[in-house]
């Protein structure tokens, strides 16, 4: 017995050609084996009562299973092609007036059939899902959870198609896997405004990125430290040597009373000279802004 093609699979190989599958038509789950199978027995018996249709770039829009039933019996499947002026619509209709599916089933179908049929990374927006509405004959509001379901919890989209998941439980952890992505997206732009360097890492998979924010919090407690340092130091050091402009402390400096390792040397006071030149001008620069 043959094992039914994958609802997945957007093509299919007939003796030496390949026939597409319109996206619409690859939405539908397959037959199981045993209903295939009986399918098979009733072409093979009485003939294929419908043709297999096609648009007119040979895309098959409906009749995936009488195709593969065709093969399983060994007969010459019969083909026609659609003239009408909205394959997409035809497609849905047929497959969905021929099925027991619940409204749920019916959204999830033609929002995979519409994802399906996006460009990468694509968007079709409202006016798809008000289109997708009208082609399924289902209300806006169950297009929209449908859509949710296909761009956050993909992996979901089948099982309510076959009918294993309702509509409204893979819609409420939709919703959940949505929110945590807008919540890593803010995090993410949060942590590009206050460390580029890091976001940069989360984006290219070099660091997780609760692993950045642990990162940018210990480099946030290191900068703090640094900057209590260098104000106490600051402190210390710059409004003594104010207080020594204009007196006679410089004269009194005498070798055998200066502290250990902080001997006065002509370079130590062209260097002390050009950091208060520059902490001079970062002054000038704060005040400024």
């Amino acid at each position: 017995m043959s094992a039914p093609l994958p609802s997945n699979d957007p093509t299919h190989r007939h003796e030496d050609t390949t026939i597409e599958f319109h996206p619409a038509a690859n939405a539908f789950p397959m037959l199981d084996d045993e209903e295939l199978q009986a399918l098979a027995d009733d072409i093979k018996a009485n003939g294929q009562y419908h043709p297999i249709m096609l648009d007119d770039y040979g895309r098959l829009l409906d009749g995936r299973n009488r195709l593969k039933a065709c093969e399983i019996a060994g007969v010459d499947p019969q083909f026609a092609t659609y003239d009408g002026p909205d394959p997409d619509a035809y497609t849905l209709a047929v497959n969905i007036r021929r099925r027991n599916l619940t409204k749920g089933q019916i959204a999830m179908i033609a929002a995979k059939a519409s994802s399906l049929a996006e460009p990468a990374g694509g968007s079709r927006g409202e006016h798809s899902a008000r289109s997708l509405s009208e082609r399924a004959g289902v209300s806006l509001g169950r297009i929209g959870q449908a859509l949710t379901v296909v761009r956050h919890a993909p992996d979901l989209v089948d099982q309510v198609i076959s009918g294993a998941l309702g509509m409204d439980e893979a819609y409420k952890t939709a919703r959940e896997a949505k929110a945590k992505a807008d919540s890593a997206e803010n995090q993410l732009a949060q942590l590009r405004a206050e460390d580029p360097e890091l976001a940069d890492k989360v984006v290219d998979g070099e660091i997780g990125l609760t692993a950045a924010w642990v990162e940018r919090k210990e480099r946030a407690e290191e900068d703090l430290r640094r900057r209590q340092v260098a104000t106490q130091f600051l402190c210390e050091v710059v409004p003594p040597l104010a207080q020594a402009r204009g007196t006679e402390t410089v004269s009194l400096y005498d070798q055998q009373f200066m502290l250990t390792g902080r001997a006065i040397t002509g370079e130590v006071i062209e260097q002390a000279m050009a950091a208060l030149t520059e902490m001079a001008e970062a002054w000038r620069e704060r005040e400024a802004v």
